[in-house]
């Protein structure tokens, strides 16, 4: 008889959220939990950040990153008009209660998914977007390959209960921060508090209390079923830098809640993002047999790093540059690097590239060359 106790209590344990503080660290009460910074992706905390749970309505993330990207390819526009079908509006749960042959924008649907986690709305845009919701799914299932979450199998749009629909707090992170960053027009239905459908008839209410109540709050997504408990990405910006803060099988809505404000503020407390730059201005490269004498380097790409505030003052950079270089030269052609250190530890090296083109003169170019020098000479 012991023994049987002794496992029933193992397996209660293993279902229970489990609850964890970082030394010096956030206090979470969660199953699994992932904080990350946006633009580097690093992750400043994680507590079982791949264990493969039901994410619920989070689910929708990536429903909005997909619609997200079709707006900003142009193959979608948020005055598109979608007519609701028999199936999209038979979807139980959360809903904005669309009726069959309902037709609606592509704007408000976007606003029922993003602030009341619409069902109904989610399956109307996947059907419109990829004609079916099977379909839309397998979009779903592709891109989560292309961003490398290996955790995670969708088997809906929606989150509702489907067997062997899971994903991960990383993972959850990962698409949170792909549509932020590379569709930051997303913020326009996160933010929205309150609002309404139906021209006023129909009111909605964000899922998402830290739009009100967080300061600097951005979003993104709540969830909850039986099965998944309550599941939440937060995210929020100060002082120019954007956190992530995944949530997965909470015991209740507050608990959540505070877990993920917890995370932000851990974050926001502890870490800033830098811009590195060069300690002085790039020099100009010489250029050898080339029609301009010399071609302006400049930096590839900018360097923001991420750095816990104590090292702010411990950034670095340091400058390798080429003396000169034989024409032709390409825009963009490498001549150098800037390495980029924090308290001596290399974090980053961009590259220092050819501001613009520089063509290699031709034999006359030479000889008329040669003749103003003579000239001058004299």
């Amino acid at each position: 008889m012991k023994k049987y106790l002794a496992a029933a209590l193992c397996v209660s344990l293993c279902i229970l959220p489990a609850h964890a503080e970082a030394v010096g660290g956030p206090e979470v009460a969660a199953a699994s939990a992932v904080l990350m910074e946006k633009e580097t992706g690093k992750v400043l905390f994680e507590m079982n950040p791949h264990q493969r749970l039901e994410p619920a309505s989070v689910t929708k993330i990536m429903t909005l990153l997909l619609t997200m990207e079709a707006l900003d390819s142009g193959v979608l526009s948020v005055d598109d008009t979608v007519q609701v079908s028999a199936r999209a509006a038979s979807m139980g749960g959360s809903q904005v209660y669309l009726k069959e042959g309902e037709v609606m924008s592509v704007h408000d649907l976007l606003k029922a998914v993003a602030v009341a986690s619409g069902n109904d709305a989610s399956v109307a845009l996947a059907e419109h977007l990829a004609g079916s919701e099977s379909a839309f799914v397998e979009k779903m299932n592709a891109k989560a390959v292309e961003l490398g979450m290996s955790d995670t199998t969708f088997c809906n749009c929606t989150g509702l209960p489907a067997p062997g629909h899971l994903t991960s707090a990383y993972d959850i992170a990962l698409m949170s921060r792909e549509l932020i960053w590379k569709h930051p027009r997303i913020r326009e239905y996160t933010t929205i508090w309150m609002d309404t459908l139906r021209d006023g008839a129909f009111q909605l209410a964000n899922t998402n209390k830290l739009v009100r109540f967080y300061d600097g709050c951005t979003g993104l997504k709540t969830g909850f079923t039986d099965a998944a408990g309550y599941c939440m990405s937060a995210t929020a910006e100060r002082d120019g830098m954007e956190l992530i803060a995944a949530v997965m099988k909470s015991q209740t809505s507050d608990i959540r809640n505070e877990s993920a404000k917890g995370m932000l503020t851990y974050g926001f407390a502890n870490y800033t993002v830098v811009d590195a730059k060069p300690t002085q201005a790039l020099p100009p490269v010489k250029v050898l047999l080339g029609e301009c004498e010399s071609v302006q380097p400049v930096l590839a790409a900018t360097s923001r790093v991420l750095v816990e505030k104590s090292q702010v003052g411990a950034v670095e950079t340091a400058i390798a540059l080429c003396a000169d270089v034989e024409a032709p030269v390409e825009q963009g052609q490498k001549l150098g690097e800037m390495t980029v250190k924090v308290a001596g530890e290399t974090r980053e090296v961009i590259d220092i590239v050819s501001g613009q083109a520089v063509p290699r003169l031709t034999v006359g170019g030479i000889f008329k060359g040669m003749l103003e020098e003579f000239f001058l000479a004299k």
